[in-house]
């Protein structure tokens, strides 16, 4: 059977895989198109298996708000040039709707959800096929409020901040100001109470050690050491706690201040993509030519 371009170009519409997979699965189904697509699902299957043992150190953090819930995940991929795609973006759009609806407990409760008539292990198995990179669901958080919960994606998707504020009475633009200041400055902790207590000894130590090794101090006694530590301890908390910190919009006041009675910080969590995963060491040219050099 004569197999045209246009036979081509639709069964790839129709798929989205590679142009010459697509002629080769139409040849090999003598032209049927079901046929073709069962051909290069069951390709595509056994392509994305071997991509299981790649590294994927790219991806983005997304977000999705339902209601009262808010979701941040994060999914990698293995190539920035992929991670910033409308593709990819619409995958984890997807599974973070799925995540919202379902609020399953972990990844591997997650995988066993449904999206599209499929798991979404099968899901992100056929898209790993379809990109042709490896796709890794690597974590997510899930916020159910009776207040109100806002997220904030920094250049699309390399940070992901999401909030939860109750006692919500108003101001949502001030909430996103909030999740902006966080994506930006760093908190560790919402406020000065949840700094843990070994922590801030630890912190007391490093800071009395330095004013110890410096020599203008050199005639102080320990015990007046220890209280000028105390002081500067209001630096630290301005720094770490997210209530205690100069706002980004005007830094002549504090978030607290900012924020007045328009609601209370409940929490909040920060995600850096990729953080703590191996990179990749070979650059895309190399990975194009070792591939080119192998076909």
């Amino acid at each position: 059977m004569n197999i045209t371009a246009k036979d081509v170009a639709n069964l790839r519409g129709m798929t989205g895989a590679g142009l010459m997979d697509c002629k080769k699965a139409l040849v090999e189904a003598d032209g049927n198109v079901d046929k073709a697509i069962e051909i290069l699902r069951e390709s595509g299957a056994a392509k994305a298996v071997k991509k299981q043992s790649r590294i994927a150190a790219e991806g983005v953090v997304g977000s999705y708000i339902n209601g009262n819930v808010g979701v941040l995940i994060e999914i990698n991929c293995e190539s920035d040039f992929v991670s910033k795609g409308e593709p990819f973006h619409n995958i984890v759009d997807a599974i973070a709707k799925v995540v919202a609806t379902n609020k399953p407990k972990d990844v591997e409760a997650l995988n066993a959800c449904m999206l599209e008539g499929k798991t979404v292990a099968e899901y992100v198995a056929n898209q790993t096929a379809v990109i042709g990179e490896k796709i890794a669901i690597r974590r997510f958080e899930i916020y159910e409020t009776t207040g109100k919960v806002e997220t904030y994606i920094h250049m699309g998707g390399k940070v992901g901040v999401m909030v939860d504020a109750s006692e919500f009475n108003g101001g949502e633009n001030l909430l996103h100001d909030v999740a902006l200041q966080i994506a930006a400055a760093k908190p560790e902790y919402v406020n000065e109470a949840e700094v843990p207590a070994d922590v801030i000894a630890r912190e007391k130590e490093i800071q009395l050690v330095q004013m110890q090794n410096d020599p203008k101090n050199a005639s102080k006694p320990k015990e007046i050491l220890e209280k000028i530590v105390l002081g500067k301890m209001g630096k630290y908390y301005a720094e770490v706690c997210l209530l205690n910190q100069p706002f980004v919009k005007d830094d002549s006041k504090t978030v607290k201040a900012i924020i007045g009675n328009n609601f209370k910080v409940k929490r909040f969590i920060r995600w850096e993509m990729g953080e703590g995963l191996e990179k990749r060491n070979e650059d895309f040219a190399a990975e194009v030519a070792a591939q080119t050099k192998n076909k």
